[in-house]
C-alpha cells in the first residue's frame, strides 16, 4: 500500500478523567460525550465540563467502543454488546467475529467495522447478524477504527513506526495519512469537525486535529 497524502498532525487538547489513568480500551464520540471502555465499566466523559457523567458496569469491556446514534455497542471478551447510552441495560448481544486480539470499532450505515491488532485486518460485519461481510488488510497494526460520514480511518501503533490516522478508501488503499507525535494511541474516533479523539497510555484521552499550515 502507498500512502497517496501524509500530513502532520497536533494535540490540541489533554483530558485525565480518572486520577488512577487506568487504560481506555475504546473510544467513540455521541456529539457531545466521549464514550470509552474502561477494563469493566463504560464511561462517558463531557470534554466541556472535563467530567465524568457516566459510568456502567460492563464486565469484560476490553476493546473496542462504537456508537449508532441510539446505541452503544462494546467489545467484551468475544462478544459485541449493545447496550442502551441512558441506563447502560444490555439490549442485545453476538458473538464478535475477530479470531485474534480485537483492536477498535466504529458504526455506519448498518455495519460494524472491527479491526483486530496484530493480524492488520479490519472486519465489515452486519450489525444485525453479526456476518462478516468484507476484510480489509493493512501493513500496520491496527490500534482503533473510525467512520464517519463514509470515511473509514485507522490508527496505527506500537510497531516500532511513528503514530498514524490512516484514511483507506474500499479496497485497503490508503488515501491519506496523518502522522501523530505520540508514543501510542489505543483507540480513536473521528469527529463530523474533522478532529479525533485518541486513547493514549496512562489513562489520557486527546484531541488530535491536522497541524495549521504556517
Amino acid at each position: 500500500m502507498t500512502t497517496q497524502h501524509i500530513t502532520e498532525a497536533e494535540i490540541a487538547r489533554e483530558y485525565v478523567p480518572f486520577p488512577d489513568r487506568g487504560r481506555i480500551h475504546g473510544v467513540t464520540f455521541d456529539g457531545s460525550r466521549v464514550w470509552f471502555a474502561r477494563d469493566n465499566e463504560l464511561v462517558a466523559f463531557d470534554p466541556s465540563t472535563e467530567q465524568v457523567v457516566r459510568r456502567f458496569s460492563i464486565p469484560a469491556a476490553d476493546a473496542g467502543t462504537a456508537f449508532d446514534g441510539e446505541h452503544l455497542y462494546q467489545l467484551a471478551k468475544g462478544e459485541i454488546l449493545v447496550i442502551s447510552p441512558e441506563d447502560g441495560r444490555i439490549v442485545r448481544r453476538f458473538s464478535a467475529p475477530t479470531d485474534g486480539h480485537s483492536s477498535g470499532m466504529a458504526w455506519s450505515d448498518g455495519y460494524l467495522f472491527i479491526g483486530q491488532f496484530r493480524e492488520a485486518r479490519i472486519h465489515k460485519v452486519d450489525a444485525k447478524t453479526g456476518e462478516v461481510v468484507k476484510t480489509l488488510t493493512s501493513d500496520r497494526f491496527i490500534t482503533g477504527v473510525s467512520c464517519v460520514d463514509g470515511a473509514l480511518w485507522h490508527a496505527a501503533a506500537f510497531d516500532d513506526k511513528p503514530c498514524e490516522l490512516r484514511r483507506i478508501a474500499a479496497d485497503g488503499a490508503v488515501e491519506e495519512t496523518l502522522r501523530v507525535p505520540l508514543d501510542g494511541i489505543g483507540g480513536m474516533e473521528r469527529t463530523r469537525d474533522d478532529e479525533f479523539w485518541c486513547a493514549g497510555t496512562q489513562g489520557t484521552l486527546r484531541r488530535v486535529r491536522r497541524r495549521a499550515v504556517k
